[in-house]
């Protein structure tokens, strides 16, 4: 019966007619729709420049997006500037601003392609990802641009430049609910949660989902809490059509949404419906979709202009606008309060934001570092921040902290068309208490590579951390003579490579994006080859150990965009190392000497590495990289061994797989170009040559002595082109490269994966 006098109600007032258009109270509704939903901006520029009042105003998903910051005092015009710039995208991709990433945690960059986080106990239930992007910059964003202006004013919706109300859907009880209070920022985060696009989160233990699963479109609940005298309406969504039997995504969209209507209920107002063929996760497109909408309702203009006889003061409006707008750089966080998912709490997470004893507050740009740095651990899966006000103006921060699954799992490896296919599973064991330790093993697997690791960390908390961690890895490298494409068979094995070390790495952050290592090492190789080519299967390989130890120290920054195939972003190494090892050579049945050599190693290594994408535009990206390596290393017992220890040339992946003398050598240089062509989206162009310049070559003589060459001869240059598809997994990528000094010097390759392995003992 409540429900019937509200409806009749509402007809009555629609039909009244208004006799005091002055006190007219104007009211705009706003429909979720994604990327679509950006129309609403436009919507609202159109409105404030023709001095339309917006009394209160309400939205779903994206429309409580749009309309909270709007009510936050953003004009449509800063608004407008906000949704096109880079910040906005990061928030839809889920992807970090550069230096914001914390190599200092990241894992060694590995062949894995899917990761799955579960516990033993609900394997299936818990391995399922609820989200395709990760809101670490949403979360923040939100909480910077609206958390901190609801915080002051005392969390309540009514109290912001306009009053707003906003709507997400209790799954649980199958029910819609209006927010008209509390932590703003959580809950306009709470009405755009589309599900498994965003993880969903708890608001006084009750978990919510985009609110436009049962009220898309909420003019009801516009005109129940503020019962205005015209209502205007933006539309950018629509019901689904029934789908097919056999439309799973369909079938499961219809189950968990509600239909809505998206017709105003009396000729009281006025519904602007633009239209654009931006898709619901095309934010790429922002700004036709704002366009479309201001467009539209400057089409309408005149009908609005004759209903609506107020006008708005512009100036009053700026006022009210500087007076509520909260400059969160100014601002001080007196305590942090952490909350843990399933209460169980971790001074890891508390001594990773504490602050130093002579410090009474932490400023905004501090809390954002350790906000990352913290989200940043492997043991940490979500972070959900809010804010309240203290009287003397500082903030109180509440941080919701859910812990990772204690286990991962990593599949992935390399599918090639040539012959050097490899696997990849990795598992680790992920623990949080005062410190974080993490339990790590993984293997290769495949004819041309092989490898095992185990590894042992532990990460200590604080403001500046540090971690050790053990180690121990075993690696086989099988080289065959073959260019093969697809099908055709391989040549017998020429060199194998056998690798075993362990060691201990200390490990600690520099600045945010760079990390420092300092490694001790012991290792024990064997490399069985041939000293000629046309072996035959009675003939023996030659075989060189070498067993010593290592200390070095490599300084990293990194701000490439991905771990392989980046097309953006900077790449800076360093890397000194001692080395003192024994080696001890047995000739075969092909070596040019028949005695056994042993002879010590002493020798220095010094590795320089930069990549730097000084031009990124939409559809051109232009890169320069270089590498310069430095070796003190003596020469081996023969030309084979020598050529084997000396440091290879890898600055395109592929040149990992193949075995060229032309390309090694103990010092040299190497330039080289990066052209990228986005083509659309996850589809690339790539253009990579390089110019490689030996310092000093290896020679051979005919009675099996060697020694150096002249300086700088032997340079050559390479090139590798590729068209390159991005998928959530790895990249697919049709290759074709050129070695000039071989025998064959274009080869052709369709792989998909990564071509990365463990790192070499000493090489």
């Amino acid at each position: 019966m409540k429900g019937i006098r509200t409806i009749l109600f509402f007809f009555f007032l629609c039909g009244v007619s208004r006799q005091f258009h002055a006190q007219q109270k104007i009211g705009v509704v706003l429909s979720g729709g994604g990327a679509t939903g950006l129309v609403h901006i436009g919507v609202l520029k159109a409105l404030e420049e023709n001095n339309i009042p917006i009394d209160y105003i309400c939205g779903t998903s994206a429309g409580a997006l749009v309309g909270s910051m709007y009510a936050c005092g953003w004009s449509p015009k800063e608004m407008e500037a906000y949704a096109t710039s880079p910040s906005f995208q990061m928030m839809t991709t889920g992807t970090i601003p550069s230096g914001r990433r914390y190599l200092y945690r990241e894992s060694d960059p590995d062949a894995s392609m899917l990761n799955l986080p579960f516990r033993p106990d609900s394997l299936l239930t818990t391995s399922i990802p609820m989200n395709v992007i990760r809101p670490r910059f949403l979360d923040l964003e939100m909480l910077r641009i609206m958390g901190a202006t609801g915080a002051l004013i005392g969390k309540d919706f009514n109290q912001l430049l306009v009053p707003f109300r906003c709507v997400a859907s209790d799954v649980i009880h199958k029910k819609s609910v209006v927010f008209e209070s509390g932590n703003l920022n959580a809950a306009v985060r709470a009405s755009m949660t589309y599900p498994l696009y965003i993880n969903p989160i708890k608001i006084d233990d009750i978990i919510y989902f985009d609110g436009g699963l049962y009220n898309n479109f909420p003019v009801n609940v516009l005109y129940n809490e503020f019962n205005p005298d015209f209502i205007i309406g933006s539309n950018v969504a629509d019901n689904a059509s029934i789908p097919d039997e056999h439309n799973f995504i369909g079938l499961l969209d219809h189950m968990t949404r509600t239909p809505t209507d998206y017709s105003l209920p009396c000729t009281q107002g006025i519904l602007i419906q633009a239209k654009s063929n931006v898709g619901t996760f095309d934010f790429s497109k922002v700004q036709q979709a704002i366009d479309s909408g201001y467009f539209e309702t400057m089409r309408l203009m005149d009908s609005l202009k004759k209903t609506i006889s107020v006008r708005a003061d512009s100036a009053l409006l700026n006022q009210r606008r500087a007076a509520l707008k909260c400059h969160i750089d100014s601002k001080l966080i007196s305590e942090i309060n952490i909350s843990f998912h399933e209460n169980k709490s971790s001074s890891y997470v508390s001594n990773s934001l504490m602050k130093s004893r002579t410090q009474q507050a932490l400023t905004w740009e501090q809390f954002e570092n350790r906000y990352y740095r913290l989200y940043a651990s492997q043991q940490i899966d979500y972070i959900y921040p809010t804010f309240t006000e203290n009287a003397d103006s500082s903030f109180d921060l509440d941080l919701y902290v859910r812990k990772s699954p204690p286990f991962r799992l990593e599949v992935g490896g390399h599918l090639s068309s040539r012959p050097i296919n490899t696997g990849f599973l990795g598992l680790t064991y992920r623990r949080m208490g005062r410190s974080a330790m993490i339990l790590h093993a993984e293997s290769y697997f495949g004819k041309f590579y092989g490898s095992v690791k185990g590894e042992a960390m532990i990460d200590f908390p604080s403001v500046f951390p540090l971690s050790a961690s053990t180690y121990f890895v075993m690696n086989r490298w099988d080289y065959f003579r073959s260019f093969a494409t697809f099908f055709e068979d391989v040549k017998p094995s020429f060199l194998v490579q056998n690798e075993m070390y362990f060691g201990l790495k200390l490990k600690h952050p520099i600045l945010n994006n760079s990390k420092g290592v300092l490694d001790v090492r012991w290792f024990n190789l064997e490399d069985d080859y041939y000293q000629t080519q046309n072996f035959l299967s009675i003939d023996t390989t030659d075989e060189t150990h070498l067993k010593g130890s290592l200390i070095s120290y490599e300084m990293t920054d990194n701000s490439l965009n991905r771990k392989q195939f980046a097309s953006e972003g900077h790449f800076f190494t360093m890397k000194i190392k001692y080395l003192t090892a024994l080696e001890t050579t047995v000739p075969g049945s092909t070596a040019l000497f028949d005695s056994t050599v042993n002879k010590q190693h002493d020798w220095l290594n010094l590795n320089i590495e930069g990549q730097y994408y000084f031009l990124t535009k939409p559809h051109l990206h232009l890169g320069a990289h270089a590498k310069a390596m430095f070796n003190s290393q003596s020469l081996f017992s023969n030309y084979t061994a020598s050529l084997l220890s000396m440091p290879t040339l890898n600055v395109i992946p592929d040149l990992e797989t193949y075995f060229f003398k032309e390309y090694r050598s103990p010092q040299f240089i190497a330039l080289g170009a990066n052209l990228v062509v986005p083509i659309f989206k996850g589809l690339e162009y790539r253009f990579d040559a390089y110019y490689y310049q030996p310092f000093i070559t290896l020679q051979q003589f005919n009675d099996g002595s060697i020694k150096y060459s002249k300086p700088f001869k032997g340079s050559t240059w390479l090139a590798s082109t590729s068209f390159l598809y991005h998928t959530p997994f790895g990249p697919i990528r049709a290759t074709l490269n050129y070695f000039p000094l071989q025998a064959i010097p274009l080869n052709f390759q369709v792989s998909f994966g990564y071509v990365l392995f463990n790192e070499r003992a000493v090489r």
